[in-house]
């Protein structure tokens, strides 16, 4: 059963509906077009779909070239109090596209469909756990979606995990803001399952690219756990009415940042405003969602994902032969045994037999395609994705690294890096740069603060300024894509 929604009460009916009718929940991306929707449709065989009346017209579509038989639609305005309802209906209903004067013959208002159900008895279905639960598609950084198959045991033992990693939260009293799509695995579990774990409110944001709207959010309902997207931290940091005072932000205790790398200055600095904490931590949708994070009541080291949740084990395995472990401060691949791990890809076996791989000790590891060092602490660092390093005239240059020294400069907002074809050195170093706003960087400030802080094969050759960078659904900057556009401008 698909799920074509933003944040909003409606998420969660729909959500915790389907798991306890049996059925297998399939997110997606609510911005995505039709073509974009049939794949995760198409691959998985949803029949059903819950969404709202503003996507309707796109699923209709997808209608056509799909088995999707039924869809189950809801209007906004629905999760509102009435004074607040009156004012969608008068202000925004229609001039936002969210009105709808009927249904096709087959589809039902989910209004309808809980009033008539209000009270029916518990659904008589056997769920264990290792029953589906969900199917989460990969986007953006990977080319052709995978869709990871999930089961109940992979989630309730993930929300267990992180619920206990909360070791100074109050069951009942805390306030979630959930400005982190609960169409991705880590809104749904990090965000969604572990506020219901610990019973806490939830503040749906729709839309977290509106930082007003957040801001409002945090201030007004006195938000106490925050998970997010370094993005997120950083626009909040450097949004003006921050700077003026407007919001009072006093609330926030913990915020659980993951999807990208944190950069120290942005996590500095949003300490400072908020007096809260952020504590990085890792996770993928192999293992819905979260496996490494850094100690709430301990040592947090800035730069680190942290350490293993309770259960999992983590090591790192030689790029060279894929078996041998390699030493404290070595680096090597990350990979992971512990309860959260998929069942594997769906219908893609060789996909699935590359990414679970036994190991001489017996146990069946997922390889996360991250490269990684481990402390003499036990605490884990990611130093890049394995595919993304870049080799210029045989030298070694991570990504991060570069991307780190570059948006250590005060004038700079995000920045990605990526390896582009050179007819000398093979491959060569690029950069592509946003600027903070109000602020003007030229390329020869850019290049003489990476001398300053990187080896000079590590400088990058080229530099792009943009108003804006690509970035998957969780905020991580697409440097796949930012490559294959610089291909495509430079035959």
């Amino acid at each position: 059963v698909g799920i074509f929604m933003p944040n909003t009460p409606q998420f969660v009916i729909a959500y915790f509906g389907i798991l306890k009718a049996g059925g297998v929940v399939v997110a997606v991306n609510p911005t995505y077009p039709p073509d974009e929707v049939l794949i995760p449709v198409n691959d998985s065989n949803i029949e059903i779909m819950f969404t709202l009346t503003r996507f309707y017209n796109v699923l209709k579509a997808v209608r056509e070239r799909s088995k999707l038989k039924r869809i189950i639609v809801s209007n906004i305005k629905e999760a509102l109090p009435p004074i607040m309802g009156l004012l969608f209906t008068l202000l925004k209903e229609k001039k936002e596209g969210h009105h709808l004067d009927a249904l096709a013959d087959g589809d039902l208002w989910m209004k309808d469909l809980l009033k008539k159900h209000e009270n029916s008895s518990k659904p008589n279905v056997q769920v264990t756990p290792d029953d589906i639960a969900v199917f989460q598609y990969s986007g953006g950084t990977t080319g052709i979606p995978k869709g990871a198959v999930a089961m109940h045991r992979n989630v309730v033992a993930n929300t267990k995990q992180m619920r206990a990693w909360f070791v100074n939260s109050v069951d009942g009293e805390e306030v979630y803001l959930m400005g982190i799509p609960l169409f991705h695995v880590y809104g749904m579990v990090a965000g969604m399952s572990v506020a219901m774990a610990m019973g806490a409110s939830m503040v749906m944001v729709p839309n977290a690219r509106d930082l007003k709207d957040v801001l409002e959010n945090i201030s007004k309902y006195k938000a106490t756990i925050f998970p997010g997207v370094p993005l997120l931290y950083n626009g909040i940091n450097n949004h003006p009415d921050v700077k003026a005072g407007k919001y009072d932000l006093s609330s926030i205790k913990a915020c659980i940042s993951g999807s990208a790398p944190l950069m120290r200055e942005t996590k500095e600095e949003f300490e400072r405003l908020t007096g809260g904490k952020v504590f990085e931590g890792y996770g993928l949708s192999e293992a819905p969602t979260a496996t490494h994070c850094n100690p709430l009541m301990g040592v947090n080291k800035t730069g680190s994902i942290g350490l293993p949740f309770p259960d999992v084990e983590a090591k790192i395995i030689s790029l060279d032969d894929g078996e041998t472990e390699m030493s404290q401060g070595e680096i090597g691949e990350l990979v992971i045994h512990g309860p959260q791990v998929m069942k594997g890809y769906h219908n893609m076996p060789t996909e699935t037999a590359n990414t679970l791989r036994q190991l001489k000790d017996g146990k069946t590891w997922l390889f996360t395609g991250d490269i990684a060092r481990m402390d003499e602490d036990g605490y884990f660092y990611i130093v890049d994705r394995k595919k993304e390093l870049i080799k210029p005239g045989g030298f070694q240059v991570w990504p991060r690294e570069v991307e780190e020294a570059i948006a250590s400069h005060p004038k700079v907002l995000e920045v990605g890096v990526g390896g582009i074809p050179d007819p000398n050195r093979g491959e060569t170093v690029k950069a592509w740069i946003v600027v903070k706003p109000g602020e003007t960087l030229t390329v020869e400030e850019l290049k003489a603060h990476c001398k300053e802080h990187l080896a000079p094969y590590k400088v990058p050759s080229h530099y792009e300024f943009r108003n804006e960078l690509p970035k998957t659904t969780v905020g991580k900057i697409l440097r796949r894509e930012l490559i294959r556009q610089h291909k495509e401008a430079v035959p």
